[in-house]
């Protein structure tokens, strides 16, 4: 293994999960108030303070946004002390602002690392996506297959019929045509409001989640995230760059992107050895949100790494001080 994996491993396969649990707490603190900007920036500043006690020398490399229009875990900001490995960071400190504004089920806070170089650099433009879970041969489903096919297909490998098979996408006009498809099979459909990221991982348990499969386009930040969290877990994906405009494709370009039809798979947006942590913030298929009683904050986090996946579920209670913040 190589140096740079053998340090990841060694220092920070634990210490990822207090970055999340620390956003997770804060965006908690707050939800159900219909503020999504209030919850963000809480998840973002309890974040960007955890990282930066890391020892490491990481880059943002999908973060929240450009310089110009993030103060704090934009694209290429240095976290960390400046010692200890250099990795590649994706993250987001409140996956699902909206869900986690309304108190919806599925907000996380999430975060991957890996050597430097091991992510897509990809521009804040929408992908397209299609996602399944382990145990299916390598291309079962691709994303130039129309989505009847791809459930057909995906049943014939499961030994159910199209009509078992639960689809999960964001509830968007967009997806009309993909949604008609879709219920031509009989599958179910799960609509969704926001947090595809969650929706991707759930296609990884379709026994505890009930989705087999997710379709349709989104945020591609968002897919790098679930591309992580995929190659830890298991499970296969496709996302492939929607650069339909002259900006687009030039931003794209400034990003190394220089295939701008390319599909990409799993391994191509998140490769080397991964680590991968999600907490709760509100409740979920897999994941529970934070509950408060007391001066308590209880946690529920999930952490794995490529190498090994190896997943730890990690439940946790965090005392809390007067100006809502744990004591160490």
């Amino acid at each position: 293994m190589p140096q740079t994996d053998h340090a990841i491993d060694r220092v920070l396969t634990l210490d990822l999960v207090r970055v999340t649990e620390r956003a997770a707490v804060a965006a908690a603190m707050v939800r159900g108030r219909g503020d999504e900007k209030l919850a963000d920036q809480a998840a973002v500043d309890a974040m960007h303070t955890e990282l930066n006690r890391l020892a490491i020398r990481g880059r943002v490399v999908i973060g929240e946004g450009e310089r110009d229009e993030a103060p704090m875990l934009y694209v290429g900001e240095e976290v960390g002390t400046g010692e200890g490995p250099e990795v590649d960071i994706a993250l987001d400190p409140l996956e699902g602002t909206t869900i986690c504004a309304k108190n919806l089920p599925n907000s996380l806070s999430v975060i991957a690392i890996t050597h430097r170089g091991g992510l897509l650099n990809a521009p804040d433009v929408y992908m397209e996506k299609i996602a399944i879970g382990p145990g299916y041969p390598d291309g079962l489903v691709d994303l130039d297959m129309p989505p009847d096919e791809a459930i057909r297909r995906l049943a014939q490998a499961k030994g159910v019929r199209p009509r078992d098979i639960s689809v999960c996408m964001l509830d968007r006009p967009r997806h009309a045509r993909t949604i008609e498809a879709v219920r031509s099979t009989e599958a179910s459909i799960r609509l969704i409001g926001d947090g595809d990221v969650a929706g991707i991982i759930h296609t990884t348990d379709p026994a505890a989640t009930g989705v087999d499969i997710y379709l349709g386009t989104g945020g591609a930040p968002e897919g790098v995230l679930a591309a992580a969290a995929l190659r830890c877990i298991g499970g296969q994906m496709y996302g492939r760059l929607i650069l339909d405009s002259d900006e687009k494709r030039a931003r794209a370009e400034r990003m190394g992107i220089v295939e701008p039809s390319r599909v990409y798979s799993t391994a191509e947006m998140a490769s080397g050895n991964v680590l991968f942590a999600a907490t709760g913030v509100t409740d979920g298929n897999l994941l529970d949100g934070v509950s408060f009683h007391d001066d308590v904050a209880i946690t529920h986090t999930l952490v794995t790494r490529s190498h090994t996946g190896t997943q730890r579920w990690v439940k946790a209670r965090h005392k809390i001080g007067e100006k809502f913040g744990f004591i160490d």
